[in-house]
């Protein structure tokens, strides 16, 4: 005899069933300790019925071990009742089988639903999070960003873990805040901003999306900016450096600029002697060092940690008191 065990994902519908799950729900006395578990409409629908009761483990484990019981988890698993009829079961002298049935499971992304649900109740909740506005939150999300890029350049992957989650939130947390604008006001919803990542992804990736060939990844990068001209000619953008982010920090700036233009065939002179004193000095560095192949920010953030490490270890050197 057994005592069968139907787990379900809050993040999936509750109708949605495995066949396995089905079966074993028509086949046996079906007992839950959650009299408003979503899924009894559905099962109610199909003819089956289900019991609500008072989960007592020993009583649980003496039945399933006279015959077939069938137990509709809670959304959470049920794990601590799970243990306690596991230990009963344990103290039997001829126990019952007990086997978990996955209903449904998390597809990957699922937690994302859970996020998007908290940053939602914490709009409405919480004092702070309900008064913030797109420009307040702006310092955040560039404080992310950079300790995004500070665990990658430690090679602090766990910490990366971390610190995308908190850049994620603050994506959750704008597109929150567009939803409760209308579409004539420029709202939209988390599912729109997905939605439009992957348009744009499938749209730039021909070579698997579609039937165009390839030769290697600069074939990739010479289709990816064909394609962004011509989205730039639909949306009216009419030169090639729209869309170019100029709040980004200057060494970055002048590096994408002088990147973008090259790659759209505008002669090299132009970036000659641009601006004045010290700017065009490091303009034309930016310059001779996408020359070299080198990457000016990345270079210099890399001298900027040198001398921070330096200057600890002269710290460290120094007599104390």
């Amino acid at each position: 005899m057994a005592l069968v065990v139907v787990t379900t994902s809050p993040r999936v519908a509750p109708g949605l069933l495995s066949g396995r799950a089905w079966a074993v729900l028509g086949a046996g006395r079906v007992l839950t300790g959650s009299p408003a578990h979503p899924l009894l409409p559905y099962l109610a629908e199909e003819g089956i019925p289900v019991e609500a009761v008072t989960p007592d483990p020993a009583a649980l484990a003496r039945e399933a071990a006279a015959g077939t019981v069938v137990w509709l988890a809670a959304q959470d698993g049920d794990e601590d009742l799970m243990r306690a009829v596991g230990r009963a079961a344990l103290a039997m002298e001829d126990p019952p089988v007990i086997e978990v049935v996955p209903g449904s499971y998390d597809l990957p992304g699922a937690r994302l639903l859970d996020l998007v649900a908290v940053m939602d109740r914490l709009r409405r909740e919480c004092p702070w999070d309900a008064r913030q506005t797109h420009e307040s939150l702006v310092p955040y999300l560039l404080e992310e960003a950079y300790e995004v890029l500070e665990t990658i350049e430690d090679a602090d992957y766990a910490a990366l873990r971390e610190e995308l989650g908190d850049l994620l939130l603050q994506v959750v947390f704008h597109a929150r805040l567009a939803q409760e604008r209308t579409p004539g006001e420029g709202g939209f919803d988390v599912d729109d901003v997905a939605g439009g990542i992957v348009d744009k992804l499938v749209r730039r990736h021909p070579h698997v999306f579609a039937d165009t060939a390839v030769s290697g990844a600069d074939e990739v990068s010479d289709n990816w900016d064909t394609i962004k001209a011509a989205e730039r000619a639909a949306k009216g953008q009419e030169s090639l450096l729209d869309g170019v982010p100029m709040g980004q920090p200057a060494l970055s700036l002048a590096h994408g600029l002088q990147s973008r233009a090259e790659r759209a065939g505008v002669p090299d002179t132009l970036a000659r002697a641009v601006g004045q004193g010290v700017g065009r000095e490091l303009f034309d560095l930016v310059r001779r060092a996408r020359a070299a192949g080198i990457d000016p920010e990345a270079e210099l953030r890399a001298a900027a940690r040198d001398y921070r490490d330096r200057v600890r270890a002269w710290e460290r050197s120094r007599p104390s008191g």
